[in-house]
Protein backbone atom coordinates (compact mmCIF):
# COMPACT_ATOMS: atom_id res chain seq x y z
CA UNK A 1 0.00 0.00 0.00
CA UNK A 2 1.40 3.19 -0.89
CA UNK A 3 1.39 6.07 1.41
CA UNK A 4 0.05 9.42 -0.19
CA UNK A 5 1.34 12.81 1.08
CA UNK A 6 -0.83 15.76 2.47
CA UNK A 7 0.52 19.45 1.27
CA UNK A 8 -0.33 21.51 3.97
CA UNK A 9 -1.69 24.88 2.93
CA UNK A 10 -0.80 28.25 4.51
CA UNK A 11 -3.50 30.46 6.43
CA UNK A 12 -0.99 33.25 6.88
CA UNK A 13 2.01 33.73 4.88
CA UNK A 14 4.76 36.37 5.38
CA UNK A 15 6.61 37.43 2.54
CA UNK A 16 9.28 40.06 3.51
CA UNK A 17 10.06 41.60 6.86
CA UNK A 18 10.68 45.43 6.49
CA UNK A 19 11.84 46.20 9.71
CA UNK A 20 12.05 44.71 13.38
CA UNK A 21 12.46 47.02 16.27
CA UNK A 22 12.36 47.09 20.25
CA UNK A 23 12.44 50.34 21.48
CA UNK A 24 13.32 52.01 24.22
CA UNK A 25 11.99 55.68 24.44
CA UNK A 26 12.28 58.87 26.82
CA UNK A 27 9.07 59.71 28.13
CA UNK A 28 8.63 63.05 25.66
CA UNK A 29 9.35 60.90 22.05
CA UNK A 30 7.47 61.46 19.40
CA UNK A 31 8.13 60.31 16.05
CA UNK A 32 5.76 62.25 13.67
CA UNK A 33 4.30 59.63 11.51
CA UNK A 34 4.37 57.66 8.41
CA UNK A 35 2.63 55.89 5.48
CA UNK A 36 3.47 52.64 3.25
CA UNK A 37 2.17 49.71 1.21
CA UNK A 38 2.52 47.09 3.67
CA UNK A 39 1.47 45.95 7.64
CA UNK A 40 3.04 47.19 10.57
CA UNK A 41 2.02 46.78 14.08
CA UNK A 42 3.05 48.30 17.49
CA UNK A 43 2.72 46.44 20.51
CA UNK A 44 3.62 48.07 24.51
CA UNK A 45 6.45 45.90 26.47
CA UNK A 46 6.33 48.68 29.06
CA UNK A 47 4.38 52.12 29.84
CA UNK A 48 2.07 54.05 27.57
CA UNK A 49 2.19 55.67 24.22
CA UNK A 50 -0.56 57.54 22.22
CA UNK A 51 -1.12 56.69 18.63
CA UNK A 52 -3.00 57.80 15.19
CA UNK A 53 -3.57 55.22 12.80
CA UNK A 54 -5.36 57.18 10.30
CA UNK A 55 -7.92 59.13 11.26
CA UNK A 56 -8.13 58.16 14.93
CA UNK A 57 -6.47 58.79 18.26
CA UNK A 58 -5.73 56.35 20.85
CA UNK A 59 -3.97 55.35 24.11
CA UNK A 60 -2.35 51.49 24.52
CA UNK A 61 -1.08 50.58 27.64
CA UNK A 62 1.40 47.38 28.02
CA UNK A 63 0.50 44.66 26.74
CA UNK A 64 -1.97 45.93 24.12
CA UNK A 65 -1.08 45.71 20.07
CA UNK A 66 -2.44 47.90 17.27
CA UNK A 67 -2.59 46.79 13.82
CA UNK A 68 -1.83 49.22 11.11
CA UNK A 69 -2.96 48.04 7.54
CA UNK A 70 -1.15 49.06 4.43
CA UNK A 71 -1.20 52.55 3.25
CA UNK A 72 -2.65 54.18 7.02
CA UNK A 73 -1.35 56.86 8.16
CA UNK A 74 0.29 56.40 11.44
CA UNK A 75 2.23 57.66 14.71
CA UNK A 76 3.33 56.74 17.86
CA UNK A 77 4.11 59.50 20.67
CA UNK A 78 4.96 58.97 24.35
CA UNK A 79 2.19 60.07 26.96
CA UNK A 80 4.88 62.34 28.74
CA UNK A 81 4.97 60.35 32.12
CA UNK A 82 5.93 56.85 31.06
CA UNK A 83 9.36 56.02 29.16
CA UNK A 84 7.69 53.47 26.82
CA UNK A 85 9.17 50.13 26.02
CA UNK A 86 7.83 49.28 22.44
CA UNK A 87 7.98 46.22 19.74
CA UNK A 88 7.40 47.49 16.33
CA UNK A 89 7.42 44.83 13.53
CA UNK A 90 6.89 45.54 9.39
CA UNK A 91 6.13 43.14 7.34
CA UNK A 92 4.58 42.03 3.61
CA UNK A 93 1.58 39.78 3.89
CA UNK A 94 -1.16 39.33 1.61
CA UNK A 95 -3.48 36.96 2.98
CA UNK A 96 -7.11 37.18 3.14
CA UNK A 97 -6.45 36.20 7.10
CA UNK A 98 -4.63 39.48 7.70
CA UNK A 99 -8.37 41.63 7.45
CA UNK A 100 -9.24 40.19 10.70
CA UNK A 101 -6.41 42.87 12.02
CA UNK A 102 -7.81 45.84 9.93
CA UNK A 103 -8.66 48.80 12.65
CA UNK A 104 -7.81 46.39 15.46
CA UNK A 105 -6.38 47.01 19.05
CA UNK A 106 -5.86 43.85 20.71
CA UNK A 107 -4.56 42.42 24.06
CA UNK A 108 -1.12 39.94 23.83
CA UNK A 109 -1.27 36.83 26.47
CA UNK A 110 1.55 35.11 26.90
CA UNK A 111 2.12 32.88 24.44
CA UNK A 112 2.17 35.53 22.07
CA UNK A 113 4.26 37.34 23.95
CA UNK A 114 6.86 35.00 24.01
CA UNK A 115 6.62 34.58 20.47
CA UNK A 116 7.27 38.15 20.25
CA UNK A 117 10.80 37.69 22.15
CA UNK A 118 11.64 34.94 20.48
CA UNK A 119 11.17 37.02 17.33
CA UNK A 120 13.74 39.60 18.75
CA UNK A 121 16.37 37.29 19.62
CA UNK A 122 16.27 35.80 16.28
CA UNK A 123 16.39 39.32 14.49
CA UNK A 124 19.59 40.03 16.55
CA UNK A 125 20.88 37.04 15.29
CA UNK A 126 20.54 37.43 11.89
CA UNK A 127 20.34 41.28 11.47
CA UNK A 128 23.70 43.42 11.56
CA UNK A 129 22.76 46.51 12.95
CA UNK A 130 20.87 47.87 16.19
CA UNK A 131 16.69 47.38 16.48
CA UNK A 132 16.26 50.90 18.45
CA UNK A 133 16.91 53.23 15.40
CA UNK A 134 13.63 54.53 14.44
CA UNK A 135 14.98 55.88 11.42
CA UNK A 136 16.56 52.59 10.15
CA UNK A 137 14.99 51.74 6.74
CA UNK A 138 17.25 48.67 5.78
CA UNK A 139 18.15 45.50 7.96
CA UNK A 140 21.52 44.23 6.20
CA UNK A 141 21.94 40.94 7.14
CA UNK A 142 25.11 39.25 9.21
CA UNK A 143 27.13 37.03 7.44
CA UNK A 144 27.40 34.56 8.51
CA UNK A 145 23.97 34.22 9.93
CA UNK A 146 22.48 31.63 12.36
CA UNK A 147 21.52 28.82 11.37
CA UNK A 148 17.94 29.06 10.76
CA UNK A 149 17.27 32.65 12.12
CA UNK A 150 15.38 34.16 9.20
CA UNK A 151 12.78 30.98 8.75
CA UNK A 152 12.39 31.05 12.77
CA UNK A 153 11.26 34.95 11.98
CA UNK A 154 8.84 34.12 9.90
CA UNK A 155 7.34 30.79 11.75
CA UNK A 156 6.92 32.85 14.96
CA UNK A 157 5.58 36.05 13.37
CA UNK A 158 3.09 33.85 12.04
CA UNK A 159 2.28 31.67 14.69
CA UNK A 160 1.57 35.30 16.26
CA UNK A 161 -0.94 36.18 13.86
CA UNK A 162 -2.75 33.02 14.19
CA UNK A 163 -2.40 32.59 18.05
CA UNK A 164 -4.41 36.46 17.80
CA UNK A 165 -6.92 35.23 15.02
CA UNK A 166 -7.91 31.79 17.02
CA UNK A 167 -7.94 33.56 20.35
CA UNK A 168 -10.12 36.07 19.89
CA UNK A 169 -12.42 34.47 17.10
CA UNK A 170 -12.97 31.78 19.48
CA UNK A 171 -11.59 32.49 23.07
CA UNK A 172 -13.45 29.44 25.11
CA UNK A 173 -11.62 26.91 22.81
CA UNK A 174 -8.37 28.48 22.87
CA UNK A 175 -8.53 29.04 26.60
CA UNK A 176 -10.02 25.76 27.71
CA UNK A 177 -8.26 23.52 29.75
CA UNK A 178 -8.16 19.84 29.84
CA UNK A 179 -10.52 18.15 32.07
CA UNK A 180 -7.34 15.93 33.53
CA UNK A 181 -4.05 16.92 34.00
CA UNK A 182 -1.43 14.37 34.58
CA UNK A 183 1.11 15.28 38.09
CA UNK A 184 3.33 16.79 35.29
CA UNK A 185 1.31 19.07 34.03
CA UNK A 186 0.32 19.78 37.26
CA UNK A 187 3.89 20.44 38.48
CA UNK A 188 4.73 22.62 35.49
CA UNK A 189 1.76 24.72 36.51
CA UNK A 190 3.09 24.97 40.21
CA UNK A 191 6.16 25.73 39.12
CA UNK A 192 4.93 28.52 36.92
CA UNK A 193 2.88 29.99 39.85
CA UNK A 194 5.85 29.73 42.06
CA UNK A 195 7.92 31.84 39.32
CA UNK A 196 5.07 34.07 38.55
CA UNK A 197 5.02 34.90 42.57
CA UNK A 198 8.38 35.32 43.62
CA UNK A 199 8.80 37.56 40.39
CA UNK A 200 6.30 39.23 42.30
CA UNK A 201 7.92 39.73 45.09
CA UNK A 202 10.99 40.87 43.78
CA UNK A 203 9.19 43.58 41.76
CA UNK A 204 7.25 44.85 44.72
CA UNK A 205 11.62 44.86 46.42
CA UNK A 206 13.37 46.56 43.73
CA UNK A 207 14.34 49.00 45.92
CA UNK A 208 16.30 46.75 48.72
CA UNK A 209 18.44 44.57 49.12
CA UNK A 210 17.89 40.90 49.04
CA UNK A 211 19.14 37.77 49.21
CA UNK A 212 18.26 34.52 48.33
CA UNK A 213 18.03 33.29 52.11
CA UNK A 214 15.17 35.90 52.08
CA UNK A 215 13.40 34.95 48.74
CA UNK A 216 13.04 31.41 50.39
CA UNK A 217 12.27 32.29 53.47
CA UNK A 218 9.36 34.95 52.67
CA UNK A 219 8.01 32.69 49.85
CA UNK A 220 8.32 29.50 51.40
CA UNK A 221 10.10 27.58 48.94
CA UNK A 222 13.36 25.72 48.89
CA UNK A 223 16.48 27.26 47.27
CA UNK A 224 17.73 24.01 45.04
CA UNK A 225 13.78 24.37 43.63
CA UNK A 226 13.91 28.00 43.34
CA UNK A 227 16.96 27.85 41.27
CA UNK A 228 16.09 25.42 39.27
CA UNK A 229 12.76 27.18 38.69
CA UNK A 230 14.30 30.48 37.48
CA UNK A 231 16.69 28.52 35.15
CA UNK A 232 14.13 26.82 33.07
CA UNK A 233 11.98 29.46 32.91
CA UNK A 234 14.48 32.48 32.45
CA UNK A 235 18.13 30.73 31.72
CA UNK A 236 19.55 33.10 34.86
CA UNK A 237 19.52 32.27 38.26
CA UNK A 238 17.07 34.00 40.80
CA UNK A 239 19.81 37.22 42.14
CA UNK A 240 20.83 37.46 38.32
CA UNK A 241 16.76 37.85 37.34
CA UNK A 242 16.84 40.29 40.36
CA UNK A 243 19.70 42.07 38.89
CA UNK A 244 18.27 42.62 35.52
CA UNK A 245 14.69 43.93 36.50
CA UNK A 246 16.71 46.57 38.66
CA UNK A 247 19.00 47.27 35.68
CA UNK A 248 15.75 47.59 33.07
CA UNK A 249 13.53 49.78 36.19
CA UNK A 250 16.88 52.10 36.00
CA UNK A 251 17.06 52.45 32.47
CA UNK A 252 12.95 53.14 31.98
CA UNK A 253 13.88 56.16 35.24
CA UNK A 254 17.04 57.31 33.04
CA UNK A 255 14.53 57.67 29.59
CA UNK A 256 12.14 59.18 32.75
CA UNK A 257 14.65 62.07 33.01
CA UNK A 258 13.46 62.95 36.52
CA UNK A 259 16.24 61.89 38.98
CA UNK A 260 20.26 62.04 38.06
CA UNK A 261 22.14 58.70 38.26
CA UNK A 262 22.46 58.94 42.29
CA UNK A 263 18.82 58.98 43.23
CA UNK A 264 18.33 56.33 40.68
CA UNK A 265 21.16 54.15 42.40
CA UNK A 266 19.50 54.75 46.19
CA UNK A 267 16.27 54.35 44.65
CA UNK A 268 16.70 51.16 43.44
CA UNK A 269 19.23 49.83 46.55
CA UNK A 270 22.48 49.99 45.24
CA UNK A 271 25.07 51.00 48.08
CA UNK A 272 26.95 53.22 45.70
CA UNK A 273 26.61 54.80 42.96
CA UNK A 274 30.13 53.43 41.59
CA UNK A 275 28.69 49.98 42.34
CA UNK A 276 25.09 50.88 39.93
CA UNK A 277 27.18 52.46 37.29
CA UNK A 278 29.39 49.31 37.26
CA UNK A 279 26.47 46.99 37.59
CA UNK A 280 24.51 48.74 34.59
CA UNK A 281 27.72 48.93 32.48
CA UNK A 282 28.04 44.77 32.88
CA UNK A 283 24.01 44.35 31.77
CA UNK A 284 24.29 47.01 29.23
CA UNK A 285 27.73 47.53 27.82
CA UNK A 286 27.06 50.88 28.39
CA UNK A 287 27.30 53.66 30.95
CA UNK A 288 24.75 55.29 32.64
CA UNK A 289 25.72 58.41 31.44
CA UNK A 290 26.59 56.64 27.81
CA UNK A 291 23.05 55.06 27.62
CA UNK A 292 21.31 58.62 28.60
CA UNK A 293 23.39 59.73 25.48
CA UNK A 294 22.39 57.28 22.90
CA UNK A 295 18.47 57.34 24.01
CA UNK A 296 18.48 61.29 23.91
CA UNK A 297 20.29 60.77 20.59
CA UNK A 298 17.81 58.56 19.37
CA UNK A 299 14.90 60.86 20.51
CA UNK A 300 16.34 64.17 19.01
CA UNK A 301 17.18 62.25 15.16
CA UNK A 302 20.59 62.45 15.37
CA UNK A 303 21.05 58.56 16.06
Amino acid sequence: MAYIGTKLTNSITIEKIYSIHYFEYMSNFSFEGEVHNFWEFVCVDKGEVVITAGKKNMTLKKGDVAFHKPNEFHNVTADGETAPNLVVISFKCDSDAMRFFNDRVLHVDETERNLLADIIIEARRCFDCRLDDPYLQNMPKKEPDQFGSEQMIRLCLEHFLIHLIRRYSNPFVLGRKPRLEIPKATKTKSDTDIFNRVVDYLEAHLGSHVTIEQICKDNLIGRSHLQKIFRERSGLGVIEYFSTMKISAAKQMIRTNRLNFTQISEQLGYTSIHYFSRQFKKMTGMTPSEYASSIKAISEGSF
